[in-house]
């Protein structure tokens, strides 16, 4: 037991950044979903503490994800309206996930190439920023954690930051430069001057700095003024009874509901992916380099939405948000995110009405640091370096979450890193010896095939054979190969029947003939 604290020094402050990040994400994700707020509440509650205890991951930050708010804001609609409908829809989604993770479903996670998953970081960070401007200029129409494109007021990401100019609010604007001023300054200047800075967190720094500016703009000190909605806003229970209140438990005799099974399935599926793609990034970003175990964590978010889905909060997944606010900020184990959960569930019983002091602008402007983290330029320039098969997909994965949402943005991605694949596949399938002359003066051609022939390969195979002239001798060199798929297999055998037309002749070395022929 005592192994699990052993860097408390750091897990405890980085909690302190991630929980005060989540509170505002929880709720507004909520909102966005047409959800009780305490739902995104509950969620967090679970995905830090149920989730971060039977998780492998070091790093990873569970709790509800913007990545699913269209997903819930549907669902309840198609139940009718029914939120312990959907309820149930969780914990079967979460029952589905639990045998995935036990049929070993988390090898598709090493199927996401590392151009997707830094360009699904950088993506994600400048969304961050962008998102985060309008809520550090004092516009708050759109719920905090609210991550589509196309937003509910009708704006999308970039026409909002304008729009945003037209309803700006001092008091905001003064406070999130503050709260920049000091975070920069903490980060470049006064963490190296001296050790006691070290130890004090700057963004808790700056959550303390944005409720006494709060305080001074409600006493009159300063000419200023934050709105009910500038703040954040977990609901306050008047007492023990209020707070048990709010959990709600699934409607059980929906289970034979076939929509219930069908938003269960869509739930599974979109939360596992984004999960597992959270989780290689995760794993990325780890100075330390740790793998986590995929079908641990397949299960570990299982279990999350089950007990998420009984007492009534949002489903659970891993979010890149949360986990690289952990990471950014000096977490080192998953104690980081058991802290998290634990300061969510006591902050909801006892200090609720503090917390909601606190300015959104403040939180913006953790997050726009987080955000620029994420996609510094640099990062641009390296994977530019690295040529066009990384920087492609890369720069594409980045454009793509932002014009659209991150699924679609990482299988645009996926899509241009396969049409990498192939090409390199299909340019390397073979490599054709010097040509040499036979002493009664015809060529030979010596054809080497790869260890790998794929059906991919079989265009750049059929082109290679083709362009061997009349009157020549081909050599099909099979030696170097493990395997040939039975498309080119065939291929070979059917243009040594039509090399005769053109007196080639042809020699095959090692050829591997199919077992199914």
């Amino acid at each position: 037991m005592k192994h699990l604290f052993k860097e408390i020094k750091h897990d405890l402050p980085a909690s302190l950044v991630v929980f005060f990040v989540a509170v505002p994400l929880c709720l507004g994700i909520a909102l966005a979903s047409g959800a009780p707020l305490f739902a995104g509440i509950i969620a967090g509650i679970v995905g830090g503490i149920v989730v971060g205890v039977a998780s492998g991951s070091p790093l990873g930050v569970s709790g509800p994800a913007a990545g699913l708010v269209v997903i819930v804001l549907t669902s309840i609609a198609t139940l009718n309206g029914s939120w312990e409908a959907f309820l149930m829809a969780v914990v079967l989604a979460g029952i589905i996930q639990l045998i995935l993770g036990y049929a070993k479903a988390g090898f598709i996670a090493y199927f996401f190439p590392s151009s997707v998953i830094k360009g699904m970081l950088t993506g994600i960070g400048l969304l961050i920023i962008l998102k985060q401007i309008p809520h550090a200029l004092g516009w708050d129409n759109d719920a905090f954690g609210e991550v589509a494109f196309y937003q509910p007021d009708g704006q999308n990401t970039f026409s909002e930051i304008f729009r945003a100019f037209d309803f700006l609010t001092p008091g905001a604007v003064l406070i999130a430069a503050m709260s920049l001023a000091v975070l920069i300054l903490w980060d470049t200047v006064l963490i190296k001057k001296h050790k006691i800075f070290g130890m004090i967190n700057g963004p808790l720094v700056v959550v303390v700095l944005g409720i006494t500016m709060n305080y001074i703009f409600q006493n009159g000190i300063l000419n200023f003024s934050l709105a009910a909605d500038q703040v954040v806003r977990i609901p306050v229970p008047e007492n023990l009874a209020g707070f048990f209140s709010q959990f709600t438990f699934p409607d059980f005799s929906a289970i034979s509901n076939f929509e219930v099974w069908k938003i269960a399935i869509v739930l599974t599926i979109v939360a596992s992916l984004e999960t597992l793609l959270c989780v290689e990034a995760t794993d990325k970003m780890d100075p330390d380099k740790r793998i986590t175990p995929t079908n641990r964590e397949l299960k570990a978010q299982g279990l999350g939405n089950v007990i998420s889905g009984l007492i009534g909060g949002l489903p659970v997944t891993q979010v890149i948000v949360r986990s690289s606010a952990n990471i950014n900020f000096g977490g080192k184990t998953k104690m980081s995110a058991i802290f998290h959960g634990f300061f969510l569930l006591i902050s909801a019983l006892t200090i609720a009405s503090v917390l909601n002091r606190i300015p959104l602008a403040s939180l913006a402007a953790i997050l726009l640091v987080v955000g620029y983290k994420l996609a510094k330029p640099s990062l641009f320039k390296q994977m530019y370096k690295l040529g066009w098969e990384q920087f492609v997909p890369f720069t594409v994965t980045v454009v793509a979450i932002l014009a659209t949402d991150l699924l679609k943005g990482i299988s645009t991605g996926l899509i241009f890193g396969l049409f990498y694949t192939l090409r390199h596949s299909y340019r390397n399938s073979y490599h054709m010896k010097d040509i040499k002359t036979h002493k009664e003066g015809h060529e030979i051609h010596h054809l080497v095939l790869a260890e790998e022939v794929s059906f991919f390969n079989k265009a750049s195979v059929v082109k290679a054979l083709s362009d061997i002239p009349s009157n020549s001798e081909v050599i099909i060199d099979c030696s170097n190969s493990k395997s040939i798929a039975y498309d080119v297999v065939e291929l070979i055998k059917e243009y040594e029947v039509n090399a005769k037309s053109k007196n080639i002749t042809v020699e095959k070395i090692n050829f591997i003939e199919p077992l199914y022929s």
